[in-house]
């Protein structure tokens, strides 16, 4: 099992391509919920989510290992996508990023901003088989969006660079996809402090993490699911992931309305654009202070603030900001 000290490579790795985030806290929604939290906020990453880190440490191991590829592939439905066109770009290496037609208009967008070629294709299924086809090809290195070691070590650097500055947190949020935020989260934040609960958050209408956790095995979801959540869109967790999925302290699923909710609040109260994917896990922060006893301190990761204008009317479309968040 991956450990502290090959997150702290990856860092070392990463560190002159990637923005030190920010962490930001509001005082209005602290003293409303009666507890400290903190956001790592990765929408302020380049590429404008967590998934650069990943990226970049992935190709920045293979040259380090004498592995320099000439070609690069990967699958994704949004920020991997860019993430990868993005190392590829700092490292000139040609990259094609193969994608589902559904994918976030702006991140298809970016993608190629990059230089990659990007593929589109109908559903995911297809996309995922075409990437395994290009892998074959000689000299090229396909990239997964989450389900690879070095991937899991760059995405845990944020929860890495976040734990180091801030004291005493009491436990981590992050969101779910297929596992690789949540993973490298979990082994940088166990791996600095035992104490610290690291707490999964994926969508009610993409569940197949919390179904896997119930069930003891991977499940896969049978169709594309209808949630605002396009960064947790993963059709099933990789084997590498679930292993780590396995040692979360809890894990929440959460609602299409209240990750709106929080989508609008955190917006307000921030002052920054970000993803529903990433507001999601507030829901679970509520949920999971209830349960509390004394004053708590805690850190949301905030993955990414790419968002197209299809998602941005959806979310606004219902006005939440007459309802003040409590914890009731």
């Amino acid at each position: 099992m991956l450990n502290l000290s090959d997150i702290k490579a990856a860092k070392t790795r990463i560190d002159p391509y990637i923005n030190q985030t920010p962490i930001l806290t509001s005082s209005l929604l602290n003293t409303w919920l009666g507890h400290d939290v903190f956001f790592k906020c990765e929408n302020f990453q380049k590429i404008g989510a967590f998934k650069a880190r990943g990226g970049l440490n992935t190709v920045a191991w293979l040259i380090e290992n004498g592995q320099k590829p000439k070609h690069i592939v990967a699958n994704s439905s949004g920020n991997h996508a860019q993430a990868v066109a993005y190392a590829g770009q700092q490292f000139g290496i040609k990259t094609t990023i193969f994608m589902p037609e559904y994918s976030s208009k702006v991140k298809i967008q970016a993608t190629e901003s990059y230089g990659a070629e990007v593929v589109l294709s109908k559903t995911r299924d297809l996309t995922d088989g075409l990437v395994k086809e290009a892998a074959k090809e000689s000299g090229t290195y396909w990239i997964p969006p989450f389900n690879h070691e070095q991937v899991i070590c760059g995405q845990g650097t944020a929860a890495y660079e976040a734990l180091s500055e801030l004291p005493g947190i009491d436990a981590v949020f992050a969101p779910c996809g297929g596992g690789g935020l949540l993973s490298g989260t979990l082994i940088a934040s166990h791996g600095l402090s035992h104490k610290t609960k690291v707490i999964g958050v994926e969508p009610l209408n993409a569940n197949d993490a919390a179904e896997s956790l119930r069930k003891g095995s991977i499940q896969r979801l049978s169709g594309i699911p209808d949630t605002l959540a396009d960064g947790a869109m993963t059709m099933a967790v990789g084997d590498i992931t679930f292993e780590y999925l396995k040692q979360l302290d809890d894990f929440y699923e959460i609602g299409e309305e209240r990750m709106v909710y929080w989508t609008q609040w955190l917006t307000h109260l921030l002052k920054c654009r970000l993803e529903p994917t990433c507001a999601m896990p507030m829901q679970a922060v509520a949920e999971w202070l209830k349960k509390q006893t004394g004053k708590k301190r805690v850190l949301v990761i905030i993955s990414g603030g790419n968002v197209d204008q299809q998602t941005t009317l959806k979310v606004w479309s219902t006005d939440w900001l007459g309802q003040i968040p409590a914890i009731r």
